[in-house]
């Protein structure tokens, strides 16, 4: 069962080589990694390319311009040949056994949408020693209220719901994703408490200042799931509880 990785990068030669290194060392080896430069300015697309040229597994699409993670990210997908879906960004890591547990679990227990436990780093590589503890189960209305699945660890079986793309949102259309693909199974998605991936803070990251992401869940409810202004409004509301009282309970010191 072959499982399309999907990576949108853009600037990312800092971290890009790692990135790439823990997807080849996955004891799983039935994978393609689809990386999307978004135009990038730096060394980033040389340093894919030499991937690419050594590992027919690895492809390296080129946008011509600008377009964002939503854009590449859903051009990724629409290319994708495989089964399963799975996403990692250009700084994040895998640990080398994240496809083989979570695909056999997926398996075992019939689940078509999963996600894992995962771990953060700063941007030098050094581990925070703070984990994101995944639910065991998670809901739509769940996850309406705040996005409990870390991207990087997400996965879902395209061969039984089909290719799940988003709106052209610049900020949180992964969020999108997930929604869509947990309604589309029509059950909740399964969660694995094994951290299986490391997760880059960064200090230029949007998503390091939670208050930023305030206007980007607005266009999640609004634009995304075409929510009144007013509905809206309310969930971002509802979203506020549930991220600083509920889901704050998630991060645990290791």
């Amino acid at each position: 069962m072959k499982v399309s990785i999907i990576t949108p990068t853009y600037n990312s030669e800092r971290f890009i080589e790692d990135t790439i290194k823990s997807v080849i060392n996955q004891t799983y080896k039935d994978w393609e990694l689809i990386i999307i430069d978004d135009n990038s300015t730096d060394t980033t697309i040389e340093i894919v390319s030499r991937f690419s040229n050594r590992n027919s597994n690895i492809r390296l699409i080129k946008n011509k311009k600008n377009s964002g993670a939503a854009f590449s990210r859903n051009k990724g997908i629409k290319e994708a040949k495989g089964d399963f879906i799975a996403f990692l960004d250009a700084d994040d890591l895998w640990k080398p056994e994240k496809l083989e547990k979570q695909i056999s679990f997926m398996q075992i227990n019939n689940c078509k949408v999963c996600y894992s436990s995962y771990e953060l780093m700063n941007e030098e590589g050094e581990l925070l020693n703070k984990q994101i503890s995944a639910l065991q189960t998670l809901s739509y209305k769940k996850l309406l209220k705040s996005n409990y699945v870390g991207n990087l660890t997400g996965i879902y079986n395209a061969k039984s719901l089909g290719k799940i793309t988003s709106i052209n949102l610049r900020k949180r259309q992964d969020w999108l994703i997930w929604l869509e693909a947990i309604k589309k199974s029509g059950k909740p998605a399964m969660g694995i408490k094994e951290s299986l991936a490391i997760y880059r803070v960064r200090e230029s990251s949007v998503s390091s200042n939670k208050w930023n992401l305030l206007k980007y869940n607005y266009w999640v409810y609004k634009k995304g799931l075409g929510f009144s202004s007013r509905k809206s409004i309310y969930c971002l509301i509802i979203f506020l509880f549930e991220h600083f009282f509920v889901k704050s309970k998630q991060k645990i010191s290791l």
